[in-house]
């Protein structure tokens, strides 16, 4: 049972009475309204929200990280920023409005003001700007438009000088890999999203380079396509979504393979597996996804701890954001989300 609401889900709520209005909108603006008063959102998944948030609000430290395993990673904090923003909360007001603050100058403050390069690794930079990205989309907070431009910059200025047109662990490095460059490749379509200029090269680009990777059964491996994973042809699958190009035979392929997998689970990174694969399922298809989201909503509740967490090698932090955000496809407030 929650026992708030931010302005945000308020707001939202309050659309549901005047959905003849919004029917005169685009398909595209309506879409998530529509769907939404139809689809009551699973009290199970609701609590299991609500309790990983209020985790991450309390265990969050004063400078805006997360203090054990990777929580000090500006691509987990940008996780975890991502994870309170899906559940519709108000950057501007309400009980988590301070920690989405705190995520937003941490993140900023690790951020070279040189280079726009945020973090240590290009995993660390793509996952941050998707969460400058979404934030910037939601609210006008001081700093975040001219960090997220520059986090872009970076992401174009590094595929530029990478022979294969796409990325890996460096801004400078000289191969590529699959899942680093389907993390650009989403944090570029998130900054488009919310009106930040990305020339139609990048991810035509990078969409060539994911295509080596894929074998001619739909399915990716990491630097080629061979040693194909379901977690690796959802990044792929995800990735040709968002370029709205679901309509090549290649594109289905990659759909029937992670449909035959749907009961499958990533035993090495089962956290990030769940991040994509349910992702990739609800851009994909809407049967395929409901199915996955009923079962992986039953694995998190009984494996979800006490104090609303989760855990992983990675640390509480990483693991209740990646969760958490494999679940608010159910709330669908993040712009990414939008088919």
């Amino acid at each position: 049972m929650k026992t708030h609401l931010s302005n945000t889900r308020i707001w939202f709520y309050c659309t549901l009475a005047f959905l003849p209005v919004f029917a005169l909108l685009t398909p595209l603006q309506a879409q998530d309204i529509l769907r939404r008063g139809n689809d009551p959102i699973p009290a199970q998944v609701d609590n299991m929200y609500l309790q990983g948030i209020r985790y991450l609000a309390k265990s969050q430290s004063s400078d805006g990280s997360w203090a054990t395993g990777n929580g000090q990673d500006p691509g987990v904090v940008g996780l975890c920023l991502l994870a309170i923003l899906a559940y519709g909360e108000d950057p501007n007001h309400g009980p988590y409005a301070e920690n989405i603050r705190l995520c937003a100058e941490y993140i900023m403050t690790n951020q070279n003001k040189e280079n726009g390069y945020i973090g240590h690794s290009m995993y660390n930079h793509g996952f941050a700007t998707l969460a400058l990205a979404e934030l910037y989309g939601m609210a006008n907070i001081d700093g975040v438009e001219e960090s997220l431009k520059h986090a872009v910059d970076l992401i174009l200025t590094a595929q530029k000088t990478n022979p294969r047109g796409g990325w890996r662990y460096k801004p400078d490095s000289k191969d590529a890999d699959s899942t680093v460059t389907g993390c650009q490749l989403v944090a570029l379509y998130g900054a488009r999203n919310a009106g930040i200029p990305v020339p139609d090269s990048a991810f035509e680009k990078g969409l060539k380079y994911l295509s080596t990777c894929r074998s001619i059964s739909g399915t990716y491996g990491y630097t080629s396509h061979g040693g194909a994973k379901t977690t690796l042809t959802a990044i792929g699958s995800l990735c040709y979504s968002l370029a709205k190009q679901k309509d090549k035979r290649h594109y289905q392929r990659s759909l029937s393979h992670l449909k035959e997998n749907i009961q499958t689970l990533d035993s090495h990174y089962p956290n990030y597996f769940r991040y994509y694969m349910s992702q990739a399922l609800f851009h994909a298809d809407e049967a395929s996804w409901e199915e996955w989201n009923r079962r992986n909503a039953r694995i998190l509740a009984a494996s979800q701890d006490t104090t609303g967490s989760w855990n992983s090698n990675r640390g509480a932090a990483y693991a209740t954001a990646t969760n958490l955000l494999s679940l608010a496809l159910n709330y669908r407030f993040l712009p990414i989300y939008e088919k």
